[in-house]
């Protein structure tokens, strides 16, 4: 490990920018060490009243109100962007013109169109300079297993798959019109809050894909500002379903929802092929299920069926040995994962992903979906 120090600063400390910060405080517990030296050096927020409480949480060494002001700064080497989706076009590209390496909440930003000046200023910005998206799905074992048996060839040539997010967030009539509800701020509903995590997914085993057609819905047209009480429309959606098609043939359906009464924060997947199938629920994420037609089948059942493989804690190294791998692994667990995975690619030792050039990949099929669903067909990728 290089002796180097980098400085990171944390814009944005509510939810997700305490969740970062925790993963960044936890890494040396599951990993036994950073894969870097790390330094919290600053956080941003909007109101002052916030930076007492995120430096007694995080240790972070100051606090400012002004994105500018860790810009400046020649010991600020990394940024993360925890801010509403509006907001991360501007920071993210002044961020690259002053040279930090970016790790970034999803989506990208706030529409595609705002991807693209993201992309431009990538084009510019230093070979070395790293960038990941928490999208940390991908950072389950039993996602990771997943994928080596795809590639593998265990499931053979894919034919279908089907996937969900569901969350019941929504279904309170009484629930304040927040930053994520509002289009303004957000850029769209539950298709860019959940669905972007399903889409990643999904295309991080199966894809890309080459074609979607979508369709959204608003359950409850009216809710209250959070700070006036007055009633405003909803624009953004509560529910989207798309159907896509891969570019090499399989068909499927991705949901995402927030009006799923009884589901609390369900991810599904099944992807079924000539040779076999696979699913998981990340409800449950200490398994994959695998269902092999190779597997012998007699009039009374055979071996034939679904098998559940263990994936629990079982990290590959350094991780896995804290705590023990036969344990249960957990939400917060996946976020250490995908940013000790961050970390170690600003020191040269794995491939960070999916960059912001490829999460923005999943935001160009996240707005092709809002167009199908304005048009009413078939949109190609």
């Amino acid at each position: 490990m290089s002796e180097r120090t980098y400085g990171v600063a944390v814009v944005g400390f509510g939810f997700m920018g305490k969740t970062h910060s925790y993963a960044y405080n936890t890494i040396p517990y599951y990993y036994g060490a950073s894969p870097i030296k790390t330094a919290m050096k600053a956080v941003v927020v909007r109101r002052e009243e916030t930076i007492e409480e995120a430096i007694a949480l995080a240790g972070f060494e100051f606090g400012t109100t002004e994105f500018e002001d860790i810009l400046k700064r020649d010991d600020i080497d990394i940024i993360h962007i925890c801010t509403p989706n509006v907001l991360h076009r501007d920071q993210i590209i002044q961020a690259l013109q002053a040279g930090k390496h970016i790790y970034c909440d999803k989506p990208v930003a706030s529409s595609y169109a705002d991807c693209k000046p993201i992309l431009a200023a990538l084009d510019k910005a230093p070979d070395d300079l790293v960038t990941q998206v928490a999208l940390q799905y991908r950072f389950y074992p039993c996602t990771m297993r997943a994928r080596q048996l795809i590639s593998e060839g265990r499931l053979g040539k894919i034919y279908s798959f089907r996937a969900t997010y569901l969350h019941s967030s929504s279904i309170d009539p009484d629930k304040p019109l927040k930053w994520k509800l509002d289009k303004a701020q957000g850029g769209g509903g539950v298709l860019y809050d959940l669905g972007s995590h399903v889409l990643d997914l999904t295309h991080f085993l199966i894809g890309p894909f080459g074609s979607v057609f979508a369709d959204t819905h608003t359950a409850i047209g009216q809710r209250k500002h959070p700070e006036t009480g007055n009633l405003q429309d909803v624009e953004t959606d509560d529910l989207a379903i798309m159907l896509l098609r891969t570019r090499d043939g399989a068909l499927g359906s991705i949901e995402a929802s927030k009006i799923a009464t009884g589901a609390n924060d369900e991810l599904r997947l099944e992807i079924h092929g000539e040779k076999g199938a696979i699913r998981l629920n990340l409800m449950d994420p200490n398994w994959v299920e695998l269902y092999e037609v190779g597997d012998a089948s007699e009039s009374i059942g055979g071996d034939r069926g679904f098998t559940k493989i263990e994936t629990v804690g079982r990290y590959p190294a350094p991780g896995g040995a804290f705590p023990a791998p036969a344990l249960n692994v957990g939400w917060l667990r996946s976020h250490v994962a995908c940013l000790h995975n961050f970390l170690s690619a600003i020191g040269g030792e794995a491939v960070a992903q999916p960059t912001l050039r490829e999460a923005s990949e999943i935001q160009r099929i996240m707005d092709a979906a809002y167009t199908s669903a304005e048009r009413g067909g078939w949109e190609t990728l």
